[in-house]
């Protein structure tokens, strides 16, 4: 079976475009393919997942433990714990278990508090 060439015709619509606009419509086009996915992650986490995310990230599991509770009681857990301690990283300078050890001892919480709003 031989499969017609068509991609003249199908790329037609981007034959008129610079370098930065098919740059900047592979961008636009690879964010609407990913926004349902982050917004099916941000609804249908779980502690028991954030807790995993943590573990991964060379996280002892009492820090784990202590974070997940905290970004629970702040309402971040749909910004993911590993998100929270990433931007603490960040921040300090440091691994995820020295940042998730000073979030663990209630150090921080402004960082993320400030990136994501909280609790309402």
């Amino acid at each position: 079976m031989v499969r017609p060439d068509t991609f003249t015709e199908v790329r037609a619509h981007l034959a008129g475009l610079t370098d930065q606009q098919l740059e900047a419509r592979f961008w636009e086009l690879s964010h609407a393919c990913v926004e349902p996915l982050v917004e099916l992650a941000r609804t249908h986490t779980s502690p028991s997942i954030e807790r995993s995310v943590l573990m991964r990230m060379g996280v002892d599991s009492r820090t784990c433990m202590a974070v997940v509770s905290e970004c629970e009681k702040r309402g971040l857990l749909g910004h993911g714990a590993g998100h929270v301690v990433w931007i603490c990283m960040r921040e300090w300078d440091c691994t995820a278990p020295a940042a998730a050890a000073r979030l663990a001892a209630d150090e921080g919480w402004d960082l993320a508090v400030a990136k994501f709003g909280g609790a309402k």
